[in-house]
C-alpha cells in the first residue's frame, strides 16, 4: 500500500494548506481581520461587481451556502454593502465599501511578499511548468 507522502495529490493539498495557514498568519500579524476565504470573496466582488453569488462561489471554490455566510460576515464587518437587485428581487448587488478597498490595497504588498516567500528558490520557468501541469490536471478532471 502506498504511503501518503508518495501521493502527488496529498503533496498538492499539503502545499495549499501550508500556504493558506502561512498567508493567514501574516495577514493577522499585520492587523487584518479577514480570513483567506473572506479575502477571496471580497476580491472577487471588488474585481467583478456584476457577478452573481453563484459566480463568486465558483471563483472562490466554495458552495453557495458558504459564500452566503461569508457575505453576511463581510457585511457585518462593513466590508460589503448589499442592496436588492433592481431587476431580480431574489438577487443582491454587492459592493465593496471604502474600508474594503483600502484594506485590499493595504494587503497587496503582504500578499506579494507571501507569494514571493512561498516561491523562493523556484525559478520563473519552473513556476510556468508547474502552472502548465496543474492546468492539465484541471482539464483532465473536467471530463
Amino acid at each position: 500500500m502506498e504511503k501518503l507522502d508518495t501521493i502527488l495529490f496529498y503533496s498538492l493539498e499539503k502545499a495549499i494548506k501550508s500556504y493558506r495557514q502561512f498567508a493567514q498568519r501574516n495577514m493577522m500579524k499585520n492587523g487584518f481581520d479577514l480570513t483567506i476565504d473572506q479575502w477571496l470573496v471580497l476580491k472577487a466582488v471588488s474585481d467583478n461587481p456584476d457577478w452573481t453569488q453563484q459566480e463568486i462561489a465558483e471563483a472562490a471554490f466554495k458552495d453557495f451556502a458558504s459564500v452566503t455566510r461569508i457575505v453576511e460576515i463581510l457585511v457585518k464587518k462593513q466590508y460589503l454593502t448589499r442592496a436588492i437587485h433592481s431587476n431580480d428581487r431574489r438577487r443582491f448587488n454587492l459592493s465593496p465599501t471604502d474600508k474594503a478597498i483600502a484594506n485590499l490595497q493595504a494587503m497587496q504588498p503582504i500578499t506579494e511578499r507571501n507569494r514571493k516567500q512561498a516561491l523562493d528558490g523556484i525559478s520563473k520557468e519552473e513556476v510556468a511548468h508547474l502552472d502548465k501541469y496543474l492546468t492539465k490536471i484541471i482539464e483532465n478532471c473536467k471530463s
